[in-house]
């Protein structure tokens, strides 16, 4: 019982150090990179959202002309 524990051990250390070995590989964004992404994200929300409105309000419109 006491070799499957160890091994359970080795096995989460090993998987800590790949991690971090492989986080030190990630090139990671600028802040301006990171600030223009959120910029995008945050138009594109706005405009599908103003498109997402616009159809509800003309089939509301066209439900409430049919019935």
């Amino acid at each position: 019982m006491d070799t499957v524990k160890k091994k359970k051990v080795n096995k989460i250390i090993s998987f800590v150090k790949e991690s971090y070995a492989e986080l030190k590989k990630v090139v990671w964004p600028s802040r301006e990179d990171a600030i223009s992404s959120v910029k995008v994200v945050i138009i594109s929300t706005v405009i599908i959202a103003m498109v997402l409105g616009l159809i509800d309000v003309l089939l509301l419109l066209g439900m409430q002309a049919i019935f």
